[in-house]
């Protein structure tokens, strides 16, 4: 049982974190359940010579990040049945998530116009997860602890949750297929921290790889101290890749953990981290400790339980392949302060060919 798996890993959590208020419009016998945050909420290019997936001598060639117009051609929403499904995480003022709301707690809106929704699930289901993990130079020193975090990260996850492991340095190396959590963080321990950061190219292979995850729910968690400076892609061509997967994205964002050369992360790459996740639906933290590094990492393997799937036919019948915004809002609900709802921003309406 999910409640039996979170008391027993942390204890605090439920103790201190359950507070259950019958909701007035919560729907018959149901309840809306605030849980805590463990956390506290941090949030506030030059292209190499060798391109991601060439092996240096005596590594195995690596995969190879996809190029854009193939991540269009299979990752953009298929609207084979004109469903449109989000994954939404609803928290309080104090950033607490926020679970028990039914179908009638919620609105969306398309491009403005008000949706119908025609489904809906609250439950705790596994996910497909890549784990994009920043071997860097930079990360020496960090290495360790960032491990110890991941581990959280795993323990706190559903039971049936699978895992890929992608490493990052210069280039974007596929480390471990879809596997378990442990065997995946021993992975790990092989790694010797050396390079520069190319983070664009390896995000851009962790979207192809999660696609092929056996879950429907799909996620990727990303882990570095530095900005990109050795990517083959741009900005700019990684953001519309991004508006086009539709998978949710968190980014784990190290400002300043001590040892190693130090990362690069400024302002400008913090912002950049904080744009991928909201366009994707997920979240950035910004963790300057081991202990909020972990933190970090544990609130969002909670995050990744505790969130609503709901879908909706969309009005607008057309797909000419333009892109359509999504807005989605909980009703105001007696007895709780306004809540903050976060999903990604939209999609691509384009079909399936056959």
């Amino acid at each position: 049982m999910m409640m039996n798996k979170l008391s027993t890993r942390h204890p605090f959590l439920v103790t201190l974190a359950f507070v259950c208020l019958m909701v007035t419009g919560a729907g018959p016998g149901r309840a809306t359940a605030i849980l805590q945050d463990p956390a506290k909420d941090q949030s506030p290019a030059a292209k190499p010579e060798q391109k991601p997936g060439q092996a240096t001598q005596g590594q195995k060639p690596a995969q190879r990040p996809p190029t854009r117009e193939e991540i269009r051609e299979d990752e953009r929403i298929k609207l084979d049945t004109d469903v449109v499904t989000l994954t939404v995480t609803v928290t309080d003022p104090y950033n607490r998530l926020v679970t028990g709301l039914d179908r009638q707690n919620f609105e969306i809106f398309e491009d403005k116009v008000k949706q119908t929704i025609e489904f809906f699930n609250d439950d705790d289901v596994p996910v497909s997860l890549g784990i994009v993990f920043d071997v860097s130079g930079s990360m020496k020193g960090k290495l360790e602890r960032s491990r110890d975090a991941l581990k959280a990260f795993i323990q706190t996850s559903h039971n049936d949750d699978d895992f890929f492991l992608v490493g990052f340095n210069q280039r974007a190396n596929l480390l471990a297929e879809f596997t378990d959590g442990d065997s995946l963080v021993n992975k790990l321990t092989l790694v010797d921290p050396r390079g520069q950061t190319a983070l664009y190219d390896a995000a851009y292979l962790g979207i192809e790889k999660v696609k092929q995850g056996r879950h429907n729910k799909r996620a990727i968690l990303m882990i570095s101290d530095g900005q990109d400076n050795s990517s083959r892609y741009s900005y700019g061509e990684l953001r519309k890749l991004l508006k086009e997967a539709g998978v949710q994205i968190y980014c784990i964002g190290i400002v300043e953990m001590g040892g190693g050369s130090g990362g690069s992360l400024d302002m400008q790459g913090q912002a950049i981290m904080e744009e991928i996740s909201q366009t994707t639906g997920g979240k950035a933290f910004f963790p300057r400790s081991a202990a909020e590094l972990e933190d970090a990492t544990t609130r969002i393997a909670l995050e990744l339980r505790h969130q609503y799937s709901i879908g909706y036919t969309p009005t607008n019948v057309k797909r000419d392949g333009q892109w359509h915004k999504i807005k989605v809002q909980v009703k105001q609900l007696k007895g709780l302060p306004s809540l903050k709802v976060q999903h990604k921003e939209g999609y691509y309406a384009v079909t399936r060919k056959n």
